[in-house]
């Protein structure tokens, strides 16, 4: 396949053509992704300064913040700027650098939650052995596998759209760079493509979707043997995990466990996974975990006396 490409850059529509819409959106989306940063970089400030780190399940929860700061600064910084901008435009290499961030962040996303729910099976299902499996060294190759699982299946990804031919339009009806839209404007038949990319993602978002839900299955089914306050504590961690699954991979597997199609509702859903998710993230962490509550109330009392006692020294 010769690939003849005219094009230099994309044109995207955006969340809406209203100019008063925009402008709101622009307004909620800015406080969004504000929400976004400040809460993951607490929740990443928490496990380092709170002696949560050495524990597997807050280790997987900071990488996961990090991964949610990364993952909606792919697409947020420039949505927010073209709610204003006249012109949505985007380069050919800038759009295939987002389509690789959004892919890259997004799937390590998924396995970093499948390894979070692993964690949970093993700290209630084998207690005994919590430490033993879930080793420092172990957690390091498994978060390494999560970045270059990520990796892989996102230069597949990018690999598959770079050798397209774009030699005619190039308005996207979306406000990112994503493989179903840029795929309807290649000027060739893209169906091996579109079903390569469909069984690329869709294994990656079905398949860990099940190994969750049969993890935390096994988890419920097996706290019918614990004590009362052992079940209550149980149940609120894993209740946290559970919301983040559904939130996530809810929109993810409508999005990629299709055929090459788009929808107009396709912006709304994504907007789910991209910023929504990341936002509700340390909501839900913090809200549920009492172990997170109390460590950020040790750094907030810190933070207070030091000022404190500096503006003593100052007198």
């Amino acid at each position: 396949m010769e690939n003849t490409n005219n094009v230099t850059e994309f044109v995207f529509w955006g969340l809406s053509e209203n100019l008063v819409v925009e402008e709101v959106c622009f307004v909620v989306f800015s406080f969004f992704y504000t929400v976004i940063l400040l809460g993951n970089l607490l929740i990443m400030l928490t496990v380092h300064t709170g002696n949560l780190f050495k524990s597997p399940m807050y280790f997987f929860l900071n990488y996961l913040s990090f991964v949610d700061i990364c993952y909606s600064s792919v697409t947020a910084p420039k949505m927010i700027v073209d709610l204003l901008a006249k012109s949505k435009t985007i380069s050919y290499e800038g759009c295939m650098l987002q389509l690789f961030g959004v892919h890259f962040f997004g799937c390590t996303e998924i396995f970093i939650l499948t390894v979070m729910a692993y964690d949970r099976y093993v700290a209630i299902c084998r207690p005994l052995h919590y430490m033993t499996i879930m080793d420092r060294d172990k957690c390091n190759k498994m978060l390494l596998g999560t970045w270059v699982g990520g990796f892989l299946h996102s230069i597949i990804q990018v690999a598959l759209v770079v050798q397209l031919p774009f030699c005619g339009p190039n308005e996207i009806d979306h406000y990112f760079c994503d493989v179903h839209p840029v795929l309807k404007l290649a000027c060739t038949d893209t169906y091996v493509v579109g079903v390569v990319v469909t069984a690329n993602s869709g294994t990656i978002a079905l398949g860990s979707f099940v190994i969750l839900l049969i993890s935390y299955t096994v988890i419920l089914v097996s706290l019918r043997k614990q004590s009362p306050d052992g079940r209550r504590k149980a149940l609120s961690t894993c209740g946290s995990h559970i919301a983040v699954v559904i939130i996530f991979f809810g929109p993810c597997t409508f999005m990629y466990m299709r055929p090459d199609t788009t929808f107009s509702e396709d912006k709304m859903v994504a907007v789910f996974y991209t910023i929504i998710t990341p936002m509700l993230n340390p909501l839900i962490y913090t809200m549920r975990n009492a172990e997170v509550k109390t460590a950020m109330k040790k750094l907030w009392v810190r933070k207070v006396f030091s000022e404190k006692l500096m503006i003593n020294n100052w007198k």
